[in-house]
């Protein structure tokens, strides 16, 4: 029994948007505007268009192998068993950790009505993690009854979501907008780099063009992808400016008790800064609108990206990486509904223990990190497979595109810094070890080096450049050499390292 194919472009456009448009827009304008000062809209604008080049590596891999959770698999085809797992287990951290974080932050929201579920130090409580569990726990209905269903609920909700999200946009600029804070200040008070420190913060609320990918294979004309992918990234991208310019324009200092043009101490803003605006200016229907998303909108994203990543599981499962039971399809509903439901259990197990262990909170968002490094393969294995004649040519310059695209990907792991991407990499390492031995994957390791290699690289990199923990290089000389030697040694050895034979594509 296959899947459905039930998705249209407008379903697809919604989920990649309402998807993106969540937790990262309401609490990241406030950690970018720390280091970027109103250059926080420069770093929006930098880091769709990372993305932008990123997403058309992804239309034309997705055209070529329209499977449910492809991303996780389009490395299967260029560079064989290892490279590929390492790549999934990478994609699968990205997607296990966004629904505990996304069901977490609807728990933050909801303690504006009901104080007692995050602690001074903005950690959870008990109380909070049970909510939180309970909300995740909850997503799984959203997925459950049928992709149809998941594209109609989707696009009901999501509609409303950014309705509302553009609302609040809107609202907080014309209560409070004020032109000198671009001005008075300094547009760029930390420099260039303090816009480049900014972006990775951005990079986390791109996330929505990833999930398409994943529903490939549901959806009824796959060549509409393309349109989904792009428009998605246009669309996001959108919103996420007017709510940078809408955060510094608006923000009233005195209100929020932060001396004047002290961007530095933005970044302390307790909870949703957002929700701290609103009720800065005493605007109360903006304070409402404002908590009620900080409800909803955390809540949608958490439940598709729920789905997306039971796409990914289930994908690894085709692989000959998970047990083959996480390929079984719902007999009613068509979906795989036993990676669902392990997939929930496992995001409620993580939500849990971000309590007890209050570190584990602060790691959980680091580790989404290991989702960039699962980007970083995709342009090099759509040049191998170019090269093979295997790919579409969707894309014009494709090569040139791919090249941009990794050297974009790199950065952006970089960026991230210590102890942000060691916390990835070691997981990612335990992971693939873990699994690796149980489900003897062997094969093709030679094609991998250059990945695992690079993904060293990269750590250390984090460790001496300007975001590390020794500090030995400056911003812009260590940046430099990340992209250099991502293009001149990484990106034509990763090509390199393609297989040389054409491997078939089994579903």
């Amino acid at each position: 029994m296959p899947l459905r194919k039930e998705l249209g472009l407008l379903e697809l456009i919604i989920i990649g948007i309402a998807g993106a448009v969540g937790t990262g827009v309401l609490f990241s304008s406030a950690g970018m505007a720390a280091v970027a000062g109103p250059g926080v809209v420069l770093g929006w604008i930098i880091g769709s268009i990372f993305y932008f080049f990123v997403s058309l590596t992804y239309v034309e891999l997705s055209l070529t192998y329209p499977e449910a959770g492809g991303p996780s698999r389009y490395a299967l085809y260029s560079h064989g068993r290892v490279t590929n797992f390492i790549n999934a287990m990478a994609d699968l951290i990205w997607y296990l950790f966004i629904p505990p974080i996304e069901a977490l932050a609807v728990v933050e929201g909801l303690n504006y009505f009901y104080p007692y579920l995050i602690n001074s130090q903005d950690v959870p409580t008990i109380q909070g993690v049970l909510v939180g569990v309970a909300l995740l726990v909850f997503f799984i209905p959203f997925n459950y009854f049928g992709v149809k269903a998941f594209g109609k609920s989707t696009l009901t909700f999501g509609t409303i979501k950014l309705l509302m999200y553009i609302a609040v946009a809107l609202g907080v600029i014309f209560v409070g907008f004020n032109l000198g804070n671009f001005t008075n200040y300094g547009f760029l008070p930390f420099g260039v780099a303090g816009v480049f420190s900014a972006v990775p913060l951005a990079m986390f609320a791109f996330g929505g063009i990833r999930v398409l990918p994943d529903y490939a294979e549901e959806v009824k004309e796959p060549k509409k992808l393309k349109e989904g992918i792009i428009l998605t990234v246009i669309g996001q991208s959108l919103i996420y400016v007017l709510f940078a310019i809408a955060f510094v324009g608006s923000l009233n200092w005195k209100g929020l008790g932060i001396s004047e043009g002290n961007w530095a101490s933005i970044g302390n803003l307790p909870g949703n800064p957002f929700i701290d605006i609103a009720s800065s200016y005493h605007a109360n229907l903006l304070l409402l609108l404002t908590v009620i998303i900080g409800i909803v909108g955390p809540f949608v994203t958490g439940y598709i990206y729920l789905g997306a990543g039971t796409r990914v599981l289930f994908a690894m499962s085709r692989s000959g990486y998970m047990p083959k039971v996480m390929e079984d399809l719902h007999q009613k509903y068509a979906i795989p509904s036993w990676a669902l439901l392990v997939f929930a259990i496992v995001g409620a197990i993580v939500t849990y223990i971000s309590s007890p262990l209050p570190t584990i909170y602060g790691l959980i968002s680091d580790s989404v990190i290991a989702g960039y490094l699962g980007f970083s393969v995709n342009p090099i294995a759509m040049t191998v497979l170019r090269k093979q004649g295997v790919t579409k040519k969707i894309i014009p310059a494709g090569e040139v595109i791919a090249a941009i695209a990794f050297v974009s990907a790199s950065l952006i792991v970089f960026w991230s810094g210590w102890p942000s991407v060691p916390y990835a990499v070691l997981l990612l390492t335990i992971g693939a070890i873990i699994f690796g031995l149980i489900f003897k994957v062997r094969e093709n390791f030679t094609n991998s080096l250059w990945y695992i290699v690079y993904i060293a690289f990269l750590t250390l990199m984090s460790y001496v450049g300007s975001d590390g923990a020794l500090n030995l290089i400056n911003f812009y000389l260590s940046s430099a050499i990340v992209a250099l030697v991502s293009l001149a040694v990484f990106y034509p050895w990763g090509v390199y390292s393609g297989l040389k034979e054409i491997r078939l594509k089994k579903i």
